[in-house]
């Protein structure tokens, strides 16, 4: 026969258990719930980060890349100052060069998300920059007199809407002219 001390607490032991399975279970959704609210970028707002102007180009840095057929300026962007923030923008130094030596100097950024551009800075001849007075976002448009832009975001910098792969990948699509519009797939 079994004593009756151990009985009682057959369904004791059963109810506590049961109660921590419950609290458990529980806690593992919540837990699951505040990890997908955490993680879900739909519903934070995007926020730049700060801007560090780079070094002035140089001229061994500079790649080339073509903008059409009927383009009268060359275009450059400088390999060292390309990068990948964590706010999804790519940023760059362009170069611009007139068919009579006329040389413009920009710092850039392109956030593939939106499809949009924004003008950080101007280069000065001595190396300086001059902080842009029209420092905002504005959408790509693939006109002639800014066709640089999407020529660089279509092909180089973003594919769908998302910026496609770090800043060396993009720096070797330019340098070895392999552009995005011209994979497999695209």
């Amino acid at each position: 026969m079994i004593p009756a001390l151990a009985v009682s607490r057959r369904p004791a032991l059963a109810g506590a258990a049961l109660a921590l399975l419950l609290a458990a279970a529980h806690f593992s959704g919540a837990h699951a719930a505040g990890f997908d609210e955490e993680f879900d970028d739909d519903t934070k707002p995007w926020q730049e980060i700060a801007v560090q102007l780079p070094a002035p180009p140089a001229a061994e840095n500079l790649l080339p890349f073509e903008v059409s057929a009927t383009a009268t300026q060359n275009f450059a962007i400088d390999a060292k100052s390309v990068s990948v923030g964590a706010d999804g923008v790519v940023r760059y130094t362009l170069v611009t060069t007139s068919p009579a030596g006329a040389r413009n100097v920009s710092y850039e950024g392109i956030r593939c998300a939106t499809y949009e551009r924004k003008l950080y800075a101007f280069g000065h001849p001595d190396g300086s920059w001059a902080r842009s007075r029209r420092d905002k976002w504005e959408r790509i448009v693939g006109n002639a007199a800014n066709r640089q832009h999407a020529v660089l975001s279509k092909d180089y910098f973003c594919e769908n809407l998302t910026v496609a792969g770090d800043a060396q990948t993009m720096v070797d699509r330019i340098r070895y002219e392999r552009r995005l519009t011209d994979m497999p797939g695209q």
